[in-house]
């Protein structure tokens, strides 16, 4: 599955509950937003809470006449044969169908992963670019990472799942001799500080060491992202009423500059093709807004 210029983001945890799909949602919105095209695939055929939040979001807009950028999405249908072999290999073909029509004209292709581990799951870790593992800070979550001694934080063994990014990265290095940036990002820190809060952030850097990844802050819990569901908007819509359906609170602030550190914290790239389409776009804005001024500068250029 030959790949050049669409850089992949995949949000991948085997453990559920850890906002895998409301970061890989928030992630192609904020993208959306700085002008990138961006498209989305949601391997969990069972769950499919990225696909709903997709839905939601294209209906709420519809029903309100509103204004908002949608990603190219796409959806792997829960397969109904009684075949095994069958299921993997109808979902293997939609997959990589979805990934060969978006390579080359989206900036930043979003997969959002189950909480299992599955054939498609290791084939989508094995594409990444950006491998962005949301965990819960807590020591029963880090178990997806690693067997943690609970007195001193020190890693024991690895789990399922490192070693499944591992193999993944292993398979990358010798395909395009290219590496996955591999960033784990902390959910739900506790302000409080503790020494369990300690012992979490000492053991989750032990295991970055390890493992060869970052570690980043993420968000903390908030209720808003379960009143946002519904309506499929996100933190980096304009907060009016309007698009809410409610008053924005100081929790969408927020939440919103949390997301926007956890984006600059992944140190994504911009493509020179998808920086010139900008600068374009940008520079179009601008003589929208100053017309007089662009046509005088275009009869000096005569």
């Amino acid at each position: 599955m030959g790949r050049t210029g669409t850089h992949v983001i995949v949000v991948g945890n085997e453990k559920g509950g850890s906002g895998k799909s409301t970061t890989a949602f928030h992630l192609a919105v904020y993208l959306m937003y700085q002008g990138f095209r961006v498209a989305s695939i949601d391997v969990d055929s069972r769950q499919q809470t990225l696909t709903q939040y997709v839905r939601n979001r294209r209906n709420w807009a519809k029903a309100h006449d509103l204004k908002l950028p949608h990603a190219t999405h796409f959806h792997l249908p829960l397969s109904k044969s009684d075949s095994i072999r069958e299921n993997q290999r109808l979902e293997f073909d939609l997959f990589r169908q979805a990934v060969i029509e978006v390579e080359g004209d989206a900036d930043f292709l979003i997969v959002d992963t189950p909480g299992f581990d599955t054939h498609l799951t290791r084939l989508a870790h094995s594409l990444a670019d950006t491998l962005v593992t949301p965990l819960n800070d807590s020591i029963i979550d880090l178990d997806v990472m690693a067997h943690v001694d609970p007195v001193t934080g020190d890693p024991r063994e690895m789990s399922h799942y490192a070693r499944l990014v591992q193999r993944a990265r292993t398979e990358r290095l010798s395909i395009d001799g290219r590496t996955i940036d591999w960033v784990i990002v902390r959910n739900r820190i506790s302000m409080l500080p503790s020494r369990s809060t300690r012992l979490v952030q000492s053991a989750i850097e032990k295991i970055a060491v390890r493992l060869g990844c970052r570690v980043a802050d993420g968000i903390a819990e908030r209720v808003i992202f379960r009143s946002l569901f519904p309506t499929g908007m996100t933190v980096f819509d304009p907060l009016s009423e309007e698009m809410l359906g409610g008053l924005p609170s100081m929790s969408h602030l927020s939440a919103r500059q949390e997301y926007r550190s956890l984006v600059e914290a992944l140190r994504l790239p911009v493509s020179e093709r998808a920086r010139a389409r900008m600068e374009a776009s940008r520079a179009l804005a601008r003589s929208a807004a100053e017309p007089a001024a662009f046509e005088h500068m275009a009869q000096g250029a005569e």
